[in-house]
């Protein structure tokens, strides 16, 4: 009982001494445009997602513009299961036809879109749910894919069908909301030359957003801790050069790969820097941005 109140007496003491930690901070970063790539357990967990949500306020009402994109593919796996559709990938991405494509964009632009939308909206903020194909906001080529056969080593295009890779960001509508106090939610959902409709990976419309509007920082929440050396221990902050050589080395592997090359694309192409985050943790946005240490791993350019 004792320890209760001793800590009841301590929280406010505790709480002006981050407030303080954080001021220098929010000054340093007001103004700025941050992209924030929101998905996997944060997303999934009804405690974390209002977290993020009252983060993402946060962040817009100390003078930062926060640009939200959003992931969803077990929620996509599990409308596909209740179609009864089945589904492939390759090298990570979902082979998407016609049918698969559709119940994406429903998915991505409708449920879970409006969904975060709406959890903004209900933590203070003003939040617009978007996908890529309103105002052409992502623009999208078909996605190509080869792959060596271990046989004839001839390398064979794969088709992956409605899968898009941004080609062009029209940075119009966003640059519109920058000056408001808007926070764009958006569906990684591209549209092609001919009015196609393109399933996008959402790290990577995350990152080619980032470019297109020069922003601050990319960040990346995933369900891990961060970048990891070769002794299993959280690397804070790296350039591009190691995280390419770690990549060689093999120390950075799997479905991290294409995370890092989004976010060595993104500081190559005019982005401060580009952060890999742990989003299970709680207040994992602000532990990176406002505290010495951050909250996963940062990287910059050379």
């Amino acid at each position: 009982m004792d320890e209760n109140k001793k800590e009841a007496k301590e929280s406010p003491l505790a709480q002006a001494a981050i407030l303080g930690e954080a001021l220098p901070y929010m000054r340093r970063h007001s103004g700025e445009t941050f992209v924030i790539k929101y998905g996997g357990h944060a997303m999934g967990d009804p405690s974390l997602a209002s977290i993020f949500a009252n983060d993402i306020v946060l962040l817009e009402h100390v003078g930062i513009n926060p640009i939200v994109v959003h992931g969803g593919g077990p929620q996509i796996a599990s409308m596909l299961d209740r179609l009864k559709i089945q589904s492939s990938f390759i090298d990570g991405l979902r082979v998407t036809d016609a049918a698969t494509v559709e119940v994406v964009e429903m998915v991505l632009a409708g449920n879970i879109n409006k969904q975060i939308s709406a959890a903004i909206n209900n933590a203070g903020g003003s939040a617009v749910g978007l996908c890529g194909k309103d105002g052409n906001l992502i623009r999208a080529n078909k996605a190509r894919r080869t792959r060596q056969d271990p046989d004839s080593n001839i390398e064979k295009i794969l088709d992956l069908g409605f899968v898009g890779e941004p080609k062009e960001i029209s940075t119009h509508i966003l640059e519109v909301f920058k000056e408001t106090d808007i926070i764009p939610v958006i569906a990684p959902i591209g549209v092609g030359d001919k009015g196609e409709t393109y399933n996008i990976n959402a790290d990577t419309a995350a990152g080619a957003i980032a470019s297109a509007m020069a922003a601050s920082r990319l960040l990346l929440l995933t369900d891990i801790e961060g970048v990891l050396d070769e002794n299993g221990k959280l690397i804070q902050k790296m350039d591009a050069k190691r995280a390419q050589k770690l990549i060689e080395e093999g120390v950075i592997d799997g479905g991290m790969i294409p995370k890092i090359e989004t976010c060595l694309e993104a500081v190559n192409n005019g982005v401060d820097a580009a952060v890999i985050i742990d989003g299970r943790v709680p207040h994992a946005l602000l532990l990176e941005l406002f505290t010495e240490h951050g909250a996963g791993t940062l990287i910059e350019a050379n």
